[in-house]
């Protein structure tokens, strides 16, 4: 049992399942239905919420926040202190940075050590999709229900229900909360082609109608 399931939530089946390959340091929180895979490692102090996938390899940084059903696919690497909301996808080797300014060692050549540098984090809202080995660059914000392409590089922040691709990414469309790219009817007017959901432009935003 990890520290915070009681007996009851092993009998009852709510309980987290961790195969046993995988490192889940002590201070984790994995909430009821969450599955954590082959070789996967949970630092000290992170919350995971309820129905969330962790996948093979995936590593899940001290203090990090993740919302329910979120998915964290293989290898993915998502450092602290990084805030993810709920039913957020983060796919396969996606990485998350921590550091604007990354050095090993000091000027002076020391060895850099965690009072050398400030950690600085990616903030996921709900229903947002990161691409497969797309590279964070934080202080970064990817707005809810926002599609990160598959290989981009995001180096500033992404509006909501934004579609964000290239290196640098830059916007090249909208998303509904389907996942599919939107329609232009006029006026500003956006459908998603596969529910009909309707919503309106507003200069560099997104919002439904």
């Amino acid at each position: 049992m990890r520290p915070h399931q009681t007996l009851e939530d092993v009998m009852s089946g709510t309980a987290a399942t961790v195969h046993p390959s995988a490192d889940i340091d002590d201070d984790v929180e994995l909430g009821a239905g969450t599955k954590v895979w082959h070789l996967a490692h949970v630092r000290a102090g992170a919350r995971v919420g309820d129905d969330c996938t962790i996948g093979r390899g995936a590593y899940i940084g001290p203090g990090v926040v993740l919302g329910r059903a979120c998915k964290v696919q293989n290898h993915a690497l998502v450092y602290e202190p990084a805030v993810v909301g709920d039913g957020v996808f983060i796919g396969p080797a996606v990485v998350f940075t921590n550091d604007e300014f990354p050095r090993a060692a000091n000027p002076d050549g020391t060895p850099k050590g965690a009072e050398d540098w400030q950690a600085v984090g990616v903030v996921v809202d709900d229903g947002a999709s990161i691409g497969a080995r797309a590279v964070c660059i934080a202080p970064v914000r990817i707005g809810a229900w926002a599609l990160v392409a598959a290989g981009a590089v995001v180096t500033r922040d992404v509006p909501a229900h934004a579609l964000f691709a290239g290196v640098p990414a830059k916007r090249v469309g909208w998303v509904g909360r389907a996942g599919r790219p939107l329609s232009a009817t006029g006026d500003e007017v956006w459908v998603c082609p596969e529910t009909g959901e309707r919503y309106l432009e507003d200069g560099d935003s997104l919002r439904p109608i």
